[in-house]
């Protein structure tokens, strides 16, 4: 028995906006629906995800998911939500994009099956590109009213006095090639619904309008609720930019250090997004975090499903040794595992002093390592107490003031590790 879609998207709290006989439609035969994906970048952020979410569980349910890449819309900016217009792209970038995009797709999304609900993927430049504007503005602008158009929030905003920008004409006309795709779409892959965030629920129903007048047909929408965070930061953002899927952009450790962080509000909420655990199973890790906190067993599941989801097993449970480094009983053998981009985002923040190689060829001893030759600690002297005390750790192993570092001691042929105490980490880099 296949589950019914809107029931399961309700649950797990995604749906924001939903076009009334969506559901009754949905259950009657497995129907075809798309959601819009912005090509500007050859990489997916989880900012996408919740759309991409949602057309798994619509395949699941048995339906026909069609990821739209806007190849077309991304050479013009879609208005929604932004407050100036995007760069534009030619089409070689866009081509190139579109090819990384569906490597991503697909670990969500099956385009292989040889059932009827085999994923697709499309690109609105394919169908866009020789429509002459004369043959737009005849076959598609005459249905719809400038009163129409105008009357969209994501239009208002803009034209607002608030806004300094204004509109430009092209961005007026995205909603119109928006749902021309869905038109195109009905016609050529019989698709039905369209989904997307909150914010495209007027570009949508432009589409579902195309769709009764010129084709006296039904289109459907359903908006997901735009994801946000308890503390009212943005979702997905960090202080260095996007949290991406492509682990080039943003390494496995990261990506599994931004759901681990995740705070206990916004874990009960993800979790029920971002993975595909049944209700059953949610339920009774809210229950086990409700009575645990600080075991942080809801963070812990959800960074584990979305890594492996996204990246892989392997990924995943490198992911997690990483996180021991900083964080727990780690040894130098977990240090050398460190590839050197994942060992960096482990140390990111930590003070690093750069020395010469050269140095390690004479005798480097543990004075100069932690005083003389770098400003660990503030005297020769507190750096003699420290190592008397045996409070220091080279690498994560415990020495004494007779230690001398060589070029053995390099992780990655090039970084000591220092520790003073469990909480007092310092680097040396030698180049």
């Amino acid at each position: 028995m296949k589950k019914d879609f809107i029931e399961e998207v309700t649950w797990r709290g995604m749906v924001h906006d939903l076009m009334p006989g969506t559901q009754k439609h949905l259950n009657e035969a497995p129907r075809a629906a798309y959601v819009g994906i912005d090509p500007t970048a050859d990489s997916l952020h989880i900012g996408h995800l919740v759309g991409v979410m949602m057309l798994r569980h619509f395949q699941l349910a048995g339906h026909k998911p069609v990821a739209l890449v806007g190849g077309a819309t991304g050479m013009i900016g879609d208005p929604s939500g932004k407050s100036q217009e995007r760069n534009l792209l030619d089409e070689e970038t866009l081509r190139h994009n579109q090819n990384a995009l569906k490597d991503q797709l697909s670990k969500f999304l099956d385009f292989k099956t040889e059932d009827e609900n085999s994923a697709k993927l499309v690109n609105n430049y394919d169908w866009m590109k020789d429509f002459s504007f004369l043959e737009f503005i005849r076959d598609v602008g005459k249905h719809i009213t400038v009163n129409y158009m105008m009357s969209k929030d994501s239009v208002k905003k803009r034209l607002s006095s608030e806004s300094k920008e204004g509109m430009s004409f092209t961005e007026f006309t995205y909603q119109l090639v928006q749902g021309y795709d869905f038109l195109h779409l009905y016609r050529t892959q019989e698709c039905t619904l369209q989904m997307g965030g909150s914010d495209q629920w007027g570009n949508i129903t432009t589409g579902t309008e195309l769709i009764r007048r010129i084709d006296q047909g039904k289109g459907f929408a359903l908006t997901c609720p735009l994801i946000t965070k308890a503390d009212g930061t943005k979702f997905g953002k960090t202080a260095t930019g996007n949290i991406w899927l492509d682990p080039e952009k943003t390494s496995p450790y990261k990506f599994y250090q931004y759901w681990i962080n995740t705070s206990d509000e916004d874990a009960e909420k993800f979790i029920k997004i971002f993975t595909f655990l049944s209700k059953d199973e949610i339920e009774s890790l809210v229950k086990s975090h409700k009575e645990q906190p600080h075991l942080r067993t809801l963070q812990i599941k959800l960074a584990e499903e979305i890594t492996e989801a996204v990246h892989s097993k392997e990924a995943l449970e490198k992911a997690k040794e990483a996180s021991q480094v900083l964080f727990g009983k780690s040894t130098e053998e977990d240090l050398a595992k460190l590839d050197e981009a994942t060992f960096l985002d482990v140390f990111e923040g930590v003070p690093l002093k750069e020395l010469s190689k050269d140095l390690l060829k004479n005798e480097f001893d543990m004075i100069a390592a932690l005083s003389a030759e770098t400003d660990f600690l503030n005297s020769n002297g507190e750096a003699r107490r420290a190592l008397k005390e045996n409070s220091i750790a080279v690498n994560k192993t415990k020495v004494g003031l007779d230690y001398v570092l060589t070029e053995s001691d390099l992780i990655n042929g090039k970084y000591v590790v220092i520790n003073k105490g469990k909480k007092n980490t310092y680097l040396i880099k030698f180049d």
